[in-house]
């Protein structure tokens, strides 16, 4: 299975950034948000208030999977 990164610009407390995700965690990241009925930058707005230091795509996809662990 091969997947494309995508580089995306978000506006995260004031402040531009670029997050560099593969294609099924945006979209994952979108399917959650929706269901939260948050926007994607609300959503990575909130992941990045709570990734204490850690890498901001890092955090993204451990709380995608975290995500969709509790859902199975």
């Amino acid at each position: 299975m091969t997947t494309g990164v995508t580089k995306r610009s978000v506006m995260i407390a004031g402040h531009r950034t670029s997050v560099s995700l593969e294609d099924p965690f945006w979209e994952a990241l979108r399917a959650i948000a929706a269901a939260r009925g948050q926007s994607v930058q609300a959503l990575i707005g909130v992941i990045d208030a709570g990734r204490e230091g850690q890498n901001l795509s890092s955090a993204i996809r451990v709380f995608v999977l975290a995500s969709v662990r509790a859902q199975a």
